[in-house]
Protein backbone atom coordinates (compact mmCIF):
# COMPACT_ATOMS: atom_id res chain seq x y z
CA UNK A 1 0.00 0.00 0.00
CA UNK A 2 1.33 3.50 -1.04
CA UNK A 3 0.56 5.11 2.21
CA UNK A 4 3.14 2.92 3.82
CA UNK A 5 5.95 4.17 1.31
CA UNK A 6 7.01 7.42 2.67
CA UNK A 7 7.40 9.48 -0.96
CA UNK A 8 8.19 12.73 -1.10
CA UNK A 9 5.57 12.68 -4.20
CA UNK A 10 2.86 12.86 -2.14
CA UNK A 11 3.75 16.12 -1.17
CA UNK A 12 2.56 17.68 -4.34
CA UNK A 13 -0.89 18.73 -3.83
CA UNK A 14 -3.18 16.69 -6.55
CA UNK A 15 -1.39 13.42 -6.40
CA UNK A 16 -3.08 10.93 -4.68
CA UNK A 17 -2.63 7.43 -3.81
CA UNK A 18 -3.59 5.65 -6.99
CA UNK A 19 -1.23 7.93 -9.32
CA UNK A 20 1.50 8.17 -7.20
CA UNK A 21 1.79 4.27 -6.21
CA UNK A 22 1.39 4.00 -10.24
CA UNK A 23 4.09 7.06 -11.07
CA UNK A 24 6.23 5.24 -8.08
CA UNK A 25 6.17 2.07 -9.88
CA UNK A 26 6.81 2.84 -13.44
CA UNK A 27 9.60 5.03 -12.30
CA UNK A 28 11.50 2.30 -9.88
CA UNK A 29 15.29 4.02 -9.22
CA UNK A 30 14.98 7.53 -10.00
CA UNK A 31 19.09 7.67 -10.11
CA UNK A 32 18.48 5.30 -13.70
CA UNK A 33 17.56 8.80 -15.21
CA UNK A 34 20.99 11.36 -15.64
CA UNK A 35 18.29 14.00 -16.28
CA UNK A 36 14.24 14.84 -16.42
CA UNK A 37 14.58 14.98 -19.96
CA UNK A 38 15.57 11.24 -19.95
CA UNK A 39 12.29 10.24 -17.56
CA UNK A 40 10.39 12.86 -19.78
CA UNK A 41 11.31 10.43 -22.94
CA UNK A 42 10.67 7.30 -20.56
CA UNK A 43 7.13 8.70 -20.34
CA UNK A 44 6.58 9.38 -24.48
CA UNK A 45 5.85 12.98 -23.26
CA UNK A 46 8.65 14.60 -25.37
CA UNK A 47 8.06 16.51 -28.62
CA UNK A 48 8.67 14.70 -31.82
CA UNK A 49 10.90 16.83 -34.17
CA UNK A 50 9.10 16.83 -38.04
CA UNK A 51 12.16 18.23 -39.98
CA UNK A 52 13.76 17.04 -43.45
CA UNK A 53 16.76 19.15 -45.14
CA UNK A 54 16.02 22.72 -44.41
CA UNK A 55 12.26 22.47 -43.11
CA UNK A 56 11.35 22.46 -39.69
CA UNK A 57 7.68 21.94 -38.64
CA UNK A 58 6.34 24.71 -36.64
CA UNK A 59 4.32 21.95 -33.98
CA UNK A 60 4.97 18.81 -32.83
CA UNK A 61 3.40 16.05 -31.03
CA UNK A 62 4.04 14.11 -28.10
CA UNK A 63 6.35 10.67 -29.04
CA UNK A 64 4.20 8.40 -26.72
CA UNK A 65 7.07 6.25 -27.31
CA UNK A 66 6.94 5.46 -23.42
CA UNK A 67 5.21 4.19 -21.00
CA UNK A 68 1.79 4.08 -21.27
CA UNK A 69 0.85 3.55 -17.89
CA UNK A 70 3.55 6.30 -16.79
CA UNK A 71 2.07 8.74 -19.36
CA UNK A 72 -1.42 7.70 -18.25
CA UNK A 73 -0.54 8.65 -14.78
CA UNK A 74 1.31 11.72 -15.60
CA UNK A 75 -1.49 13.09 -17.44
CA UNK A 76 -4.48 12.54 -14.72
CA UNK A 77 -1.84 13.93 -12.31
CA UNK A 78 -1.33 17.14 -14.14
CA UNK A 79 -5.08 17.35 -14.65
CA UNK A 80 -5.74 17.22 -11.11
CA UNK A 81 -2.51 19.45 -10.16
CA UNK A 82 -4.24 22.15 -12.17
CA UNK A 83 -7.34 21.42 -10.91
CA UNK A 84 -6.51 21.65 -7.12
CA UNK A 85 -3.17 24.20 -7.03
CA UNK A 86 -4.49 27.93 -7.59
CA UNK A 87 -1.11 28.68 -9.47
CA UNK A 88 -0.63 25.67 -12.08
CA UNK A 89 -4.64 26.65 -12.41
CA UNK A 90 -3.67 30.50 -13.39
CA UNK A 91 -0.67 29.05 -15.58
CA UNK A 92 -3.32 26.47 -17.35
CA UNK A 93 -5.47 29.70 -18.00
CA UNK A 94 -2.88 31.12 -19.45
CA UNK A 95 -1.88 28.59 -21.85
CA UNK A 96 -5.56 28.19 -23.21
CA UNK A 97 -5.84 31.92 -23.83
CA UNK A 98 -3.21 31.56 -26.15
CA UNK A 99 -5.45 29.34 -28.05
CA UNK A 100 -3.71 25.54 -26.85
CA UNK A 101 -6.61 23.30 -26.49
CA UNK A 102 -6.83 21.17 -23.54
CA UNK A 103 -4.93 18.30 -23.76
CA UNK A 104 -2.09 20.77 -25.16
CA UNK A 105 -1.58 22.39 -21.80
CA UNK A 106 -2.04 19.83 -20.08
CA UNK A 107 0.56 17.99 -21.80
CA UNK A 108 2.51 21.52 -20.93
CA UNK A 109 2.25 20.74 -17.44
CA UNK A 110 3.08 17.26 -17.30
CA UNK A 111 6.02 18.25 -18.83
CA UNK A 112 6.27 20.76 -15.79
CA UNK A 113 5.01 18.15 -13.50
CA UNK A 114 7.83 15.45 -14.52
CA UNK A 115 10.58 18.27 -13.93
CA UNK A 116 9.11 18.87 -10.44
CA UNK A 117 9.04 15.00 -9.41
CA UNK A 118 12.89 14.25 -10.72
CA UNK A 119 13.83 16.93 -8.76
CA UNK A 120 12.07 16.37 -5.72
CA UNK A 121 12.96 13.03 -5.85
CA UNK A 122 16.46 13.09 -6.53
CA UNK A 123 17.13 15.95 -3.66
CA UNK A 124 14.64 14.15 -1.22
CA UNK A 125 13.01 17.53 -0.68
CA UNK A 126 9.14 18.05 0.15
CA UNK A 127 7.09 19.48 -2.79
CA UNK A 128 7.21 23.88 -1.72
CA UNK A 129 5.37 25.86 -4.55
CA UNK A 130 7.27 29.14 -2.78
Amino acid sequence: MISLIPSVIMTIPGIGYINGGIILGEIGDIHRFSCPGKLLAYAGLDPVVYQSGKFRAAKTRMSKRGSRTLRFALMNTAHNVVKYNKTFHDLYGKKRAEGRNHYNALGHYADKLVRIIFKIMTDEVTFDLE
